[in-house]
């Protein structure tokens, strides 16, 4: 964030009081709200977590007439139930930032995102390669870095948002 942008544009600790804004969803595709609420997972694959997203004033790499929509994903350490591999053994949470272009197509991936979120089939509970459980994301791939590209895990990356739409609606959600 520049020096020369107010404050005000941030309100992530607004909805900390779990008092969030209508979901997405519910809000319908004319929104421009700066920040989006704060969804919990109740049942599902997907352990409890929450999901708010606000607008960074910078660009990412290919988009440079964009801002950038950066979406927030927060799971508590917990314990696993019946739904996870290992039920009663405890899990290791999650905090992650994933990126979009602030523009038609970045909202429209981030409505998707919300809904799949809500359908808890974003993230999972898994065994990492040291043998500890630990919540992940599952087969819809995020983009976690700005920039470094494709291979990092960020932008530019021409084909992600296509790509992202179409692993959605293969898994229903559109």
């Amino acid at each position: 964030m520049g020096s020369g942008q107010s404050s005000d544009k941030f309100h992530c600790n607004r909805y900390l009081n779990g008092q969030g804004p209508p979901s997405l969803v519910q809000q319908g595709p004319s929104s421009n709200e700066r920040v989006n609420g704060m969804h919990d997972a109740v049942n599902g694959c997907q352990p409890e977590g929450q999901m708010t997203w606000v607008i960074l004033h910078r660009d990412l790499p290919g988009f440079p007439d964009d801002n950038t929509l950066q979406i927030n994903y927060i799971f508590a350490d917990g314990i696993q139930t019946e739904k996870h591999p290992h039920p009663g053994q405890p899990y290791a949470g999650l905090r992650l930032c994933a990126y979009l272009p602030d523009n038609r197509e970045g909202r429209r991936i981030l409505k998707l995102l919300d809904k799949a979120f809500n359908q808890q089939i974003l993230f999972s509970v898994a065994t990492n390669q040291d043998g500890e459980d630990v919540v992940t994301t599952a087969s819809i791939p995020l983009k976690t870095q700005a920039d470094g590209g494709s291979s990092a895990d960020g932008y530019p990356d021409a084909d992600y948002l296509k790509t992202v739409r179409k692993l959605l609606k293969d898994k229903g959600i559109e």
